[in-house]
């Protein structure tokens, strides 16, 4: 009994983060994949990019969270780039999918020291999800919810926009995002909840090489993120270490994810790894979590798998990543 009721209260807790209508954050950028993010780095690259990320939350938990993503993005002109994100998110009794559709352009500030500006757009569609069927705890047939009023299932569909800005400087890079700006109907839900979305992302860090010839590169970074409606927020610092093999490189790194108020009690921590080897990409991360949850789940996984394909199709400096 003891078992079901964690797992209920875990769910009614994590419910109103599902009800945010965006797709959760967690490492997904760290897999070379920053588009997850942010629109600015729609066609950053001179390659049409294909990521495909599965993220498993709490394995061992029934009903945790699970998300799957699917992202591309590529150049369009010689300054320009579009990009599109598909994803799928089943937490507890809430499901939603969704769709973001990015332009982004980039100015060239100093083409001797690689300095570039960019903008970037997204329009957001979610549709969200509220399954009460399993909520039927005696048998009866009807879903003890608790509330009378609710008697069967509810969804809705919201659309939105990202914004964001990126500036990028030799080995040093610096973006703001602000997410989900528009406000959200929530009178299909019947409940009282602050209807305002907006987060705010800033992903921060720097590539350094001893010299040029060097094989190795470090790139320390940090992302923060703070939701407008309750003011919490979290931060992630990381490490990561790439090794280059002509054109291919192999990565390795950890996380360290932690609430802003609470940094000696991290949410998690954990090792990563990864490699682009030709055309194709991988990458895998597990987390270690660090509170109550970890009595009963074994951690948190991810898997990146991708394509780089159309090498070359721009030979303008500020599509280099």
């Amino acid at each position: 009994m003891r078992k079901y009721l964690f797992i209920i209260a875990i769910t009614v807790g994590l419910s109103a983060k599902a009800q945010e209508l965006t797709l959760p954050t967690f490492t997904q950028y760290l897999a070379d994949n920053e588009f997850v993010i942010s629109p600015v780095y729609a066609g950053i690259g001179d390659y049409v990019k294909i990521r495909a990320n599965a993220l498993t939350q709490w394995v061992g938990i029934e009903d945790a969270p699970d998300t799957q993503t699917l992202v591309g993005d590529v150049r369009l002109g010689q300054k320009s780039g579009v990009g599109a994100l598909f994803y799928n998110d089943r937490n507890g009794n809430t499901r939603q999918i969704g769709a973001r559709l990015s332009f982004a352009h980039h100015l060239t500030l100093d083409d001797a020291k690689d300095r570039f500006l960019s903008f970037g757009i997204s329009y957001n569609v979610n549709s969200f999800r509220l399954d009460i069927n399993n909520f039927d705890t005696d048998g009866d047939g009807v879903p003890d919810t608790g509330d009378p009023s609710i008697t069967d299932n509810r969804s809705t569909t919201n659309h939105n926009f990202d914004v964001g800005v990126l500036f990028r400087s030799g080995g040093f890079y610096a973006s703001f995002n602000a997410s989900n700006i528009l406000n959200k109907d929530l009178n299909v839900f019947a409940i009282n909840e602050p209807n305002t979305l907006r987060n705010y992302y800033v992903y921060t860090g720097y590539r350094y090489k001893k010299n040029i010839r060097s094989d190795f590169e470090w790139e320390p970074s940090v992302f923060y993120q703070i939701f407008e409606s309750d003011g919490r927020s979290s931060t992630d610092v990381n490490m990561k270490v790439r090794f280059w093999d002509f054109e291919d490189y192999y990565w390795a790194g950890i996380s360290y994810r932690f609430l802003n108020d609470q940094f000696f009690d991290p949410l998690n921590v954990g090792p990563m790894v990864g490699m682009k080897k030709g055309s194709f990409y991988f990458a895998y991360s597990y987390q270690l979590i660090l509170n109550e949850i970890q009595a009963y789940s074994t951690g948190t996984h991810m898997v990146t798998v991708g394509i780089d394909i159309f090498q070359g199709i721009s030979n303008c400096r500020c599509m280099m990543r």
